[in-house]
């Protein structure tokens, strides 16, 4: 089978006895980077041997059917640098491949620095979203395209794009909009830092270091009953819209349910 096992995202006494009792045991383990693992092994006091696999962005999609193989005889470790394989790390492709060839797949949970930043952020976590890492490029469309997001949304983001990032983030989705910067979490250095948009843009305007999270307000409904919004749905396909074309745009514009607004409008006619 294969075993993604999540590693400590900066704290080593973050690492589980699930963990320590895999890489212990294991036969062959494929990581991000076999460098990193040897090192999390002497850090915990490890001293198995087992064959390394390189597994990382550049070699994910040829190594899968590899691997996948092998693990029909032999369990697979499989590691990211920090946290949990397949998160915005090599990973996915390994376990899309299992699952259509019907090899098990199963998991160590532990560290993420996705659920930890949204869990100190002080933000909604009811619902969230977690979008990766942010483009190098087309950030302030990228942002606009999620303005009317209402889920918190989690970011990654390089300590020296930061300034740039939040400052795009400010022109597409106001001044005023909540953010969290989450810096070395877990880590000596930890820092949470809350507050608008505008004024975190101007907090780390020359920089930071570290691993950064980013932790967005999602955006608040527009206020609108569900009478008025059926009304503007009609008006729109009155104007010659497709009936689930403008249930849609209702929807995005109100945060109501596209298909309560679709069903009203079906029976209004």
């Amino acid at each position: 089978m294969i075993i993604l096992a999540a590693t400590p995202i900066g704290n080593l006494g973050d690492a589980s006895r699930r963990l320590i009792e895999a890489l212990t045991n294991a036969e062959v383990i494929a990581s991000e980077d076999t460098r990193t693992t040897i090192h999390l092994m002497r850090a915990l006091g490890i001293e198995n041997r087992p064959r390394l696999i390189a597994l990382h962005e550049h070699n994910e999609t040829e190594k899968a059917t590899e691997i996948v193989e092998l693990a029909r005889t032999v369990d697979v470790l499989v590691l990211s640098d920090a946290g949990m394989p397949a998160i915005s790390d090599p990973g996915f492709p390994l376990v899309a491949a299992a699952a259509a060839a019907g090899v098990t797949v199963t998991a160590l949970p532990g560290p993420s620095a996705v659920l930890t930043a949204l869990a100190v952020s002080g933000l909604p976590t009811d619902r969230f979203t977690f979008e990766g890492f942010l483009p190098r490029k087309s950030r302030v469309a990228y942002f606009d395209a999620l303005k009317r997001e209402p889920r918190t949304m989690v970011f990654f983001e390089s300590p020296n794009r930061l300034p740039a990032a939040l400052k795009d983030l400010a022109a597409a989705l106001g001044d005023d909009r909540r953010v969290v910067v989450c810096r070395e979490l877990t880590k000596l250095h930890e820092e949470v830092a809350r507050g608008s948009a505008a004024e975190l843009a101007e907090r780390f305007k020359d920089g930071a270091r570290g691993e950064i999270c980013i932790v967005v307000e999602g955006a608040e409904a527009a206020a609108s009953d569900l009478p008025t919004a059926i009304a503007q749905v009609l008006a729109l396909v009155a104007s010659g819209s497709r009936l689930k074309e403008a249930s849609a745009e209702v929807a995005e514009a109100t945060g109501l349910s596209r298909r309560d607004l679709y069903e009203g409008a079906l029976a209004t006619k």
